[in-house]
């Protein structure tokens, strides 16, 4: 499936937990010797003999499959990177077609709204974004109808009309896989098929939606929505094509296992898999079909990515020239005083970059026991502390964020004002940061009720006057997170700068299983906490509005699946980010609905962002065109990385 696409669902949500946590998806597959590429067609190419040249890629851990449905971890994303060539790059908040002539848009008129008549039995999707069958009774939208104030409830037996989108996505007429077969548009409607199927692992959310996705000739693919289904990134809802040549003969549920699809796929990008030598490396050659070989790319003849897990290992290797490239999956958090010395020192280059998670304080406003009412759990669980948003925005002034950036991060980062990266272009820069300032704080803790009662400032304020809580209340507050270094590093800066105001801190760390442990038992997604710190990111670039809906609030009713671990609850706030999603790039409605749910979020505080996580990377001192960008694959553009007397030309 297009790896772009964000779901409004908790897939996108378990996903980057999962590369923060452990490793998703399958189990390595181990071969019983190396794997070797499928047979090639010789390319009329290469007709003088060169010194062979290499590359080197060390990565943080083993790549769990290559199969694209397999659920690849970070590690094999890297190596598919190299394997297939986009078919859409994110760069710097924006989309590029790599494979695709254009992107569609309604302007280039490759994509379009059409109204069309729907009848009772039809599949459609509702004014609540589910797929149903509509009936007498469906909450629908008509045609032209893109807010909640226009949407009706069909009465069985008047005429309806609704809208479709349609888009044409027109592949590059020059693909070729590596084994010389021509791509065309047939092979990304059988990826479509495979990423359907039960066996596989992909986000079902964007094929739920889809009604027709066909190739209408060799270089086109149509995909046309579920009536009632408005997608902001249609443009992106094209499937990375897979081999159907070599992989139709497998079922869906044996392609996550067989060495063809899982150890060395072929693909139509710059590299094409030679050996996997389980636990140690795995070795690519040049894939002579390569699209832009005639414009001298890749640069390097072979590529070999290594396994290595301990950062202090991969630096030395780096050192010592037996590492090129650090990817961003080697954690060296922990190393940033020595790779700037390395880099002072010219034995490296390093990057750093705020990546697209973001390490959240939650704020346990709504526990998962008032899902029954309140008056049923006063007296036998923990009061509602945290009702009065002055509360909760005393709190965040007495959060001294900055310090942790500065301290830990070592100021290669930011602290979020709200929920989209400043450099997105839907950042609303007219929302005031809230900077770390305890005597506003303890001012906003007053207004809520809570007091000095004992002329001590070292001991926690109380409640006086705290509306739903029992006068004496001490305002100390658990706070949990899991056991890593740089977190507890984080808990012990926060705990010190909110004594400041009067807050008691309770830190207690857990593992991350039991952290991150489904609920009702889990204290995350089973919401069971006064304050809880966990990350939570995306790999698109659609601002995650819905990460705060009512509907994205984990409980027994969905199975404990949702972002909203606090239980924030704000029809306004629901209202606008239904909005700005049912909203296209371009209209005014997309960019003022966005700006209403960061307005929003800013004042009401579901969770409290502390800091973008960092991607670091480091190269050998004499590499160029690596480039790390926050939002795209760190080995983007692998075909152009060049070392040596060649950067200077």
């Amino acid at each position: 499936m297009n790896p772009f696409k964000r779901s409004v669902n908790l897939l996108a949500f378990i996903f980057v937990l999962s590369l923060l946590i452990i490793a998703c998806g399958l189990p390595s597959v181990q071969p019983e010797s190396a794997t070797a590429t499928p047979p090639v067609t010789p390319a009329p190419i290469a007709t003088e003999t060169a010194i062979p040249s290499a590359l080197t890629v060390c990565l943080g851990q083993e790549p769990n499959t290559l199969y694209q449905f397999g659920g690849p971890n970070a590690a094999a994303r890297s190596v598919l990177a190299s394997i297939n060539d986009g078919p859409i790059d994110m760069i710097g908040y924006e989309y590029q077609p790599v494979i695709l002539a254009q992107l569609p848009s309604i302007e280039n008129g490759d994509a379009q709204i059409a109204r069309i008549a729907i009848q009772e039995g039809n599949q459609i999707v509702d004014a609540d974004g589910n797929v149903v069958l509509l009936k007498q009774g469906s909450r629908v939208r008509p045609a032209g109808c893109r807010t909640d104030d226009c949407v009706i409830t069909y009465d069985g037996a008047t005429a309806l009309e609704m809208d479709q989108m349609i888009v044409n996505f027109r592949m590059r007429p020059d693909l070729t896989w590596a084994d010389g077969t021509p791509l065309t548009a047939d092979d990304s409607v059988y990826a479509f098929t495979l990423a359907g199927d039960a066996s596989s692992i992909a986000d079902t959310y964007l094929i739920d939606r889809t009604q027709t996705y066909e190739a209408t000739d060799a270089q086109n693919v149509q995909w046309w929505g579920m009536p009632g289904y408005i997608d902001p990134s249609y443009f992106t809802n094209f499937w990375t094509p897979a081999p159907k040549h070599l992989w139709n003969e497998f079922s869906a549920e044996q392609l996550l296992m067989t060495d063809i699809s899982a150890r060395s796929p072929v693909g139509w990008g710059a590299y094409m898999v030679q050996e996997w030598a389980a636990g140690d490396h795995i070795t690519l050659i040049k894939n002579p079909y390569y699209f832009r070989a005639a414009d001298g790319y890749p640069k390097f003849d072979t590529l070999t990515f290594r396994f290595i897990t301990d950062p202090d290992v991969a630096l030395s290797e780096l050192v010592a020239k037996r590492c090129d490239i650090l990817d961003p999956g080697i954690r060296l958090d922990n190393h940033a005083s020595l790779l700037r010395e390395m880099q002072a020192g010219e034995q490296a280059q390093v990057f750093f970059t705020p990546g697209m998670t973001i390490e959240w304080l939650g704020i346990g406003t709504t526990p998962a026991t008032y899902d029954d009412g309140y008056e049923t759990i006063y007296q036998k669980d923990r009061q509602d502390i945290f009702a009065d948003a002055h509360t909760r925005q005393g709190i965040a002034y007495c959060l001294d964020r900055q310090s942790v950036v500065k301290n830990i991060l070592l100021d290669r980062t930011t602290v979020p004002t709200t929920y989209l990266p400043v450099d997105h272009p839907l950042y609303d820069p007219n929302i005031e940061a809230i900077p770390f300032d305890p005597a506003v704080g303890r001012s906003l803790l007053e207004q809520a009720g809570w007091k000095d009662t004992d002329g001590d400032p070292a001991t926690p304020l109380a409640a006086v006057t705290v509306k739903n809580v029992a006068a004496g209340t001490p305002l100390l507050l658990n706070y949990y997170t899991t056991t890593a270094t740089q977190r507890r590093q984080v808990t012990d800066i926060l705990t010190q700068s909110l004594a400041q105001c009067g807050i008691g801190i309770n830190a207690q760390y857990f593992s991350q299983n039991d952290l991150y442990a489904s609920g009702p038992s889990g204290l995350l997604f089973g919401r069971r906490f006064d304050l809880i710190e966990y990350a939570m990111g995306v790999n698109g670039i659609e601002p995650p509005c819905g990460w705060f809906t009512s509907a994205e609030i984990p409980s027994a009713s969905n199975s404990w699946i949702g972002t909203n671990v606090t239980g924030y609850k704000n029809e306004q706030y629901d209202a606008a980010c239904r909005a700005a999603q049912l909203a296209l790039p371009g209209e005014q409605a997309y960019a003022d609905s966005y700006r209403q749910t960061q307005v929003l979020f800013s004042s009401e505080l579901p969770a409290i962002p502390l800091y973008y996580r960092v991607r670091i990377a480091a190269t050998r001192p004499d590499l160029c065109h690596f480039d790390l960008d926050p939002t795209a694959n760190p080995l983007w553009n692998i075909e152009a990385i060049d070392v040596g007397e060649a950067c200077q030309n």
